[in-house]
């Protein structure tokens, strides 16, 4: 084989390993920001979650405090008598 046939094929060899690099380069990039948006969604739904779960134990401990004055004759209630 002479010299310029190997110099054309490592040409072909050095351009395919670089088109191959730039598809892997991209299709890791592609799956960074897939996952860096599924963790975002995850995260909105997960402060969501608490949010509501906070309100909930936030009522539930406003009637168990309402339950306790009205039972002691302190409660909104027992002073409209």
């Amino acid at each position: 084989m002479s010299s310029a046939q190997n110099q054309f094929k490592a040409g072909q060899t050095h351009g395919k390993t670089q088109a191959k690099t730039e598809q892997w380069v991209e299709s890791c990039k592609d799956s960074a920001n897939t996952a860096r948006e599924n963790t975002a969604h995850a995260a909105d739904q997960s402060a969501g979650f608490l949010q509501q779960t906070g309100e909930q134990v936030k009522s539930m401990a406003q009637g168990a405090i309402d339950g306790v004055k009205n039972t002691l004759g302190v409660g909104d209630n027992n002073n409209r008598k």
